[in-house]
């Protein structure tokens, strides 16, 4: 019994001496090791830069040097017996004015795409005085009036027309009766242009483009511009491919080049000056067309209307402004900008 007493006193001292020796030691905290990078300041991605764009398209280009590149002006023919056409639609921006005796010509403006062959070819008009400087564009042309060539000499001088001597990067094709069969091969025009110590490239101010959808309001599905008697045009809208198809006088408006009906991602109609400047052998006007300054414009895109105002200057192209006050933007692609009086009526449904 005695024994047992010693053994239990002796466990009571040695938890006493261990307890004691715990109060008298401070206890040391685990570590803490953190996962995460100490932050100074808020982590950035830097945004990607913006690929190179073709400036009368919009769309994204294959490099910067590409989009320097000269754009070339072709004056195109559309009477009855020039059609159909040959690659027209594969030019970036196709102007249409009025000619003598109502029919309508083409300034097309090739820069994205550069087919082997486009035509025919016709002579040039008052209205290339404003618009191919201001895409400071090389001009392809065959023939034009005394007066009409004494000031395209005069204000364009990198004309590269058959009247300035050039024969070059044209043919005639045996498909047609002259004077509606004459083409132009657009790489040999950029080895003219070479040859002659032209500048091969140029900047030049673009039109303005949105990649985002437009606000949805009601949907314009035909457009009717009656340029005249003589040229009545009609654009559809098909919402498959957001283009606007094309007819002229009642039948589709087919492509030679492409096989296809010309179709535009954009249709801009403007309204301008028509001077009369003066009268050929058969008594029909010529005009001076006025596409420097300011006037009325309705652009459709994407099956919507936006009313507006356009803006020209000598040395860059038009810029749209809605009844808003701000930008009408483009839908990235090609465009056709339809030129007609200010007294003529389009018509939509």
């Amino acid at each position: 019994m005695v024994s047992v007493q010693r053994r239990l006193v002796g466990v009571l001292v040695i938890a006493a001496a261990v307890v004691a020796t715990s109060w008298g030691c401070k206890a040391t905290a685990p570590e803490v090791v953190s996962l995460w990078p100490k932050v100074e300041r808020e982590r950035s991605v830097p945004k990607p830069p913006e690929p190179p764009r073709w400036p009368l398209t919009g769309e994204e280009a294959p490099s910067e040097d590409a989009v320097t590149r000269r754009v070339i002006s072709v004056k195109i023919e559309n009477s009855p017996a020039a059609r159909p056409q040959t690659n027209l639609s594969l030019a970036d921006v196709v102007y249409e004015s009025v000619a003598e005796g109502g029919i309508t010509r083409f300034n097309a403006l090739f820069h994205s795409k550069e087919p082997d062959v486009v035509g025919p070819v016709r002579s040039a008009r008052l209205s290339d005085l404003y618009i191919v400087p201001q895409y400071h564009a090389l001009f392809v042309f065959s023939g034009a009036s005394t007066s009409v060539n004494a000031r395209i000499r005069s204000a364009i001088s990198e004309n590269l027309s058959q009247d300035a001597g050039i024969s070059y990067p044209y043919f005639r094709s045996k498909e047609r009766p002259a004077p509606h069969n004459l083409y132009v091969v657009l790489a040999k025009v950029r080895e003219e242009a070479k040859r002659r110590s032209m500048p091969e490239t140029m900047a030049i101010k673009g039109l303005l483009f949105g990649r985002k959808a437009v606000e949805a309001t009601p949907t314009v599905s035909e457009i009717y511009i009656p340029f005249s008697p003589a040229n009545k045009v009609r654009w559809t809208y098909d919402p498959e491919t957001r283009t606007y198809l094309r007819e002229n006088n009642g039948a589709k408006h087919m492509d030679k080049g492409t096989g296809k009906q010309i179709a535009a991602r954009n249709v801009v109609v403007i309204r301008a000056k028509h001077v009369p400047a003066s009268h050929d052998v058969v008594g029909s006007t010529t005009y001076e067309i006025v596409l420097e300054g300011t006037g009325a414009c309705t652009v459709f895109r994407d099956g919507q209307r936006f009313d507006g105002t356009w803006t020209a200057t000598k040395d860059a192209p038009p810029t749209f402004v809605g009844e808003d006050g701000k930008p009408i933007l483009l839908s990235p692609g090609n465009t056709w900008i339809q030129v007609i009086q200010p007294s003529i009526n389009i018509t939509m449904r």
